[in-house]
């Protein structure tokens, strides 16, 4: 217990330059405070005692604006950076060295029993107001973009952005928790693919209307589809942009 405790006061200066003095941590840091009394009643939730685990958890509220019930099992160096409106449920489980941001909600999807919140592996970087509902597995190293709604799991080594929760492999390269400039716009991505699909179109419109008042013959449906057969350079681009438009309808993969 003591040394989790040391753990989750000296991760803060690791995470936060704001922090200047172990005073100034110890009593201004509601995060930290949140896990101080929340630690104390997941003791007494683990042997039995009814009521005050979950009396000491609704005080930790009142003061922090952290809600962690009783239940949930906080792993090692876990730093909840600013917290207010945080919420952690019953049966979540968080990971080792995890960076929660405010306004994020590890909750679940129903009135099931059992195993119903999130797991989130070690290194996971949870940014402000996300929201990972329902049991599911988050892998390592996984960061969550802010705003984002993740209704999936998610493998280790991802990030995770937009409503619902897209993935985005990031394979071998290593980002600091605190750069949140850096998640991938996928919306955007995607908005690209289909202006630069309509600007493709309007010129193969602007073509087939050239050639048909100069041959004044009408243009069907199916000179239309042999004129782009007949533009193989255009093809697989098309192809390209079909795909990612389809990656982005079905989740990037989640």
């Amino acid at each position: 217990m003591l040394s989790t405790l040391r753990a989750d006061f000296r991760i803060i200066f690791e995470r936060d330059p704001a922090a200047r003095n172990w005073l100034e941590v110890l009593f201004c840091y509601p995060g930290l405070q949140a896990l101080l009394f929340h630690r104390l009643a997941h003791w007494l939730h683990c042997i039995g005692i009814p009521f005050f685990p979950r009396l000491i958890s609704h005080i930790a509220r009142f003061l922090t604006g952290i809600e962690i019930h009783p239940g949930a099992t906080i792993g090692y160096g876990v730093f909840i950076d600013h917290g207010m409106g945080v919420v952690i449920g019953e049966t979540a489980i968080v990971g080792d060295y995890a960076l929660i941001y405010q306004g994020v909600t590890l909750g679940g999807t129903g009135k099931q029993s059992g195993k119903r919140h999130p797991t989130l592996g070690e290194n996971v970087v949870v940014g402000a107001g996300a929201k990972v509902l329902g049991n599911l597995q988050i892998g390592n190293n996984v960061r969550i973009g802010a705003g984002s709604v993740v209704l999936r799991d998610v493998p280790s080594n991802c990030t995770v952005v937009g409503v619902p929760g897209r993935i985005i492999y990031r394979s071998g390269v290593r980002v600091a928790p605190l750069e949140h400039n850096n998640l991938p716009d996928s919306e955007a991505e995607v908005i690209r693919v289909l202006v630069d699909r309509i600007e493709v179109l309007e010129e193969q419109i602007q073509a087939l209307q050239q050639l048909g008042s100069s041959t004044k013959t009408p243009v069907f449906a199916g000179n239309l589809a042999a004129k782009e057969d007949d533009s193989p350079q255009d093809t697989p681009r098309c192809h390209l942009r079909d795909k990612a438009i389809q990656e982005f309808l079905d989740g990037a993969g989640i």
